[in-house]
């Protein structure tokens, strides 16, 4: 029964990940994501089935549109493959539970607006303020630790990085700040420090390797939004062990 569950969330989870890649292009672009119906950007023939597919689609059609061999964004199958796994690592995490649940959600807007920053660098206000009552509800209803605990990771984790943004004159956005006030109040006091540590140190390495292979100028900014989610889903589902293990070291 594990392995039929984790098989459907894994397809549950691409499924979704198609819909979000159209969320996170077309929210910043200020158009609908219902309609006009997925076409190619190129040559402007609207997609059918076959044609979308998560991941599959691209693997068939070698990264080319069927209709006119322009070639498809690795922005797609990536976006729908990493919701897969996201979503089937968060099953094999918790179970079919009401944290499994809450750590969908914050999967489902870590995907999105990894894949609006990297596109257009920025994080959409009516992205945010969909998901969130979601979050504030369910932790209301389920917290993981007391809400003051929740309150103050929601506004330690707005605050810090507002702090930075001003120190950075410009360096971060809004968009930034607001991202991370969310993940704050789902992940509590402890662990949005470790989300913040673990998304810090991924941006460093990250934006180190970019560098030194010549992707990025030292001028050139790079979208900190994916290591912020990066970093909340392992708080998330290891922050508490991260947590422990570091201070088992002064025991």
């Amino acid at each position: 029964m594990t392995i039929l569950i984790g098989i459907y969330m894994l397809i549950l989870g691409m499924v979704l990940g198609s819909f979000y890649n159209v969320v996170a292009l077309r929210v910043p672009a200020g158009e609908s994501v219902i309609h006009p119906p997925s076409r190619c950007p190129h040559c402007g023939t609207r997609l059918t089935g076959a044609d979308m597919v998560p991941v599959f689609s691209y693997i068939w059609s070698r990264g080319h549109c069927r209709h006119c061999q322009a070639p498809v964004s690795m922005l797609y199958p990536a976006g729908e493959a990493l919701t897969g796994l996201l979503f089937l690592w968060m099953y094999l995490a918790y179970g079919w539970s009401m944290q499994m649940v809450i750590g969908l959600v914050l999967i489902s807007l870590s995907v999105i607006i990894t894949i609006a920053d990297i596109h257009v660098m920025k994080i959409p206000n009516r992205i945010l303020l969909f998901f969130l009552p979601v979050v504030v509800v369910l932790v209301l209803l389920f917290p993981f630790t007391s809400l003051w605990s929740h309150l103050a990771g929601g506004i330690g984790g707005g605050l810090i990085l507002l702090i930075a943004a001003l120190a950075s004159r410009g360096g971060m956005g809004m968009g930034d700040i607001k991202l991370f006030a969310l993940y704050g109040w789902v992940l509590g006091l402890s662990s949005m420090l470790v989300a913040l540590f673990a998304g810090c140190l991924l941006g460093l390495i990250v934006g180190l390797l970019l560098r030194a292979i010549g992707k990025h100028g030292k001028q050139q900014p790079i979208p900190f939004g994916p290591f912020l989610a990066a970093g909340t889903l392992i708080a998330y589902v290891y922050g508490p062990s991260i947590i422990s293990g570091y201070l088992s070291l002064f025991a």
